[in-house]
């Protein structure tokens, strides 16, 4: 069990590398108002979407302790970004503050898992 759980603890690792490296390549064109949602930001937050609830499930089926509230609060924020990411992925150009939101988000989710304990 231990070796599927870290399995996806790797596997939801590259889909937050996948979502936020697919960001901050648009930086600059997020400086020039020419940004979009590109195809790597969608499945990286689709892999973090499978594989977290898939750890969630893993541990508390091997009676580890899992913080509700704290999945909770990461899921919420997701589910805002794959939902944003998912309408607008066809948009030649997405507006700056949105595309900046799902970024602030990201790095929200991605403080939120390392230092809430």
């Amino acid at each position: 069990m231990d070796v599927l759980i870290h399995l996806l603890v790797a596997l939801h690792i590259i889909g937050i590398a996948s979502l936020l490296g697919g960001f901050l390549t648009q930086l600059k064109a997020m400086g020039q108002g020419t940004a979009r949602f590109v195809p790597a930001m969608l499945h990286g937050a689709f892999t973090m979407l499978v594989t977290g609830v898939a750890l969630v499930g893993l541990n508390q089926a091997d009676d580890q302790p899992v913080n509700n509230v704290k999945i909770g609060v990461k899921l919420a924020l997701l589910i805002v970004i794959l939902g944003l990411v998912y309408v607008k992925r066809d948009d030649e150009t997405v507006d700056r503050r949105l595309f900046g939101l799902v970024g602030l988000f990201t790095m929200v989710n991605i403080f939120i898992a390392v230092l809430w304990t």
